[in-house]
């Protein structure tokens, strides 16, 4: 999955990509790469970004959708509100991935009666504060729970199973020590849940944490992150790097 942020204030690519001309020339540079899935977000979820309004994530996204939906990869889209899910669904999107777990009113029936897929990610607050000294008892476990009450919901709302995703949701509302527990412990969620799980490390301050490096000095270490994900249970992982990574799986799946 190769992110395509057209936002301007992204952690790692904010503003590079938010012309409609910008975002077409990069996820046609993803598809020569070997991208699968095009993630299209139009509101920046990084520790401490404030909310978009509505008219201005959809005056973001939608051409976008548009212009690529046709494109040959399969297209997603991040985003928590249930309008800017209605409109996805419209165009004909293949995956809605979305931060807040379907929680928020009319999110549910936003996608209910659609077939793309949904990825329900945990979030401990919200990015303006989640970061500000996230505290659990066990992560792993209460990160778990979390993903099996969603399920249940959406499931219990009419949802085929077959439709659902999980995200651990590293750096949203966790420190580094809890990203890595979570990493170490995704297999092991996978075959609690019986659902997919994708996992999105690329770039994020627990590769920092590790390495380091500044942001613009983190793909080493998010391949590394991508590698692990994967050999942990992960189906899909969401990278900014999408050349390095198709390489890097590649031989790991050679090898393997």
């Amino acid at each position: 999955m190769g992110i395509l942020n057209v936002t301007p204030d992204s952690f790692s690519d904010g503003g590079q990509h938010a012309a409609l001309e910008g975002a077409i020339a990069h996820a046609e540079a993803m598809m020569e790469q070997g991208v699968d899935i095009i993630d299209i977000g139009g509101e920046s979820t990084r520790p401490g970004s404030p909310p978009v309004p509505l008219d201005e994530e959809l005056r973001r996204v939608m051409p976008v959708i548009y212009a690529l939906r046709d494109c040959g990869a399969a297209i997603s889209v991040d985003t928590y509100k249930p309008q800017v899910m209605r409109e996805a669904v419209i165009a004909g999107v293949d995956m809605i991935n979305d931060i807040n777990a379907f929680r928020a009113d009319g999110a549910i029936e936003a996608v209910r009666d659609s077939d793309c897929a949904l990825c329900i990610m945990h979030m401990r607050g919200e990015p303006a504060t989640m970061q500000q000294q996230p505290e659990y008892g066990d992560v792993v476990r209460e990160v778990t729970d979390f993903l099996r009450e969603r399920i249940a919901v959406l499931t219990g709302a009419g949802i085929a199973r077959e439709r659902l995703w999980i995200d651990p949701g590293f750096g949203f509302g966790k420190t580094v020590e809890h990203n890595y527990a979570l990493i170490k412990s995704t297999r092991r969620m996978v075959e609690d849940l019986g659902v997919p799980l994708l996992a999105g490390l690329s770039r994020k301050s627990m590769i920092g944490a590790v390495t380091g490096k500044p942001v613009e000095q983190r793909m080493a270490g998010s391949l590394g992150g991508a590698l692990a994900a994967v050999a942990q249970g992960a189906k899909i992982v969401r990278v900014h790097d999408v050349a390095e990574t198709v390489d890097a799986l590649k031989v790991w799946q050679a090898a393997h």
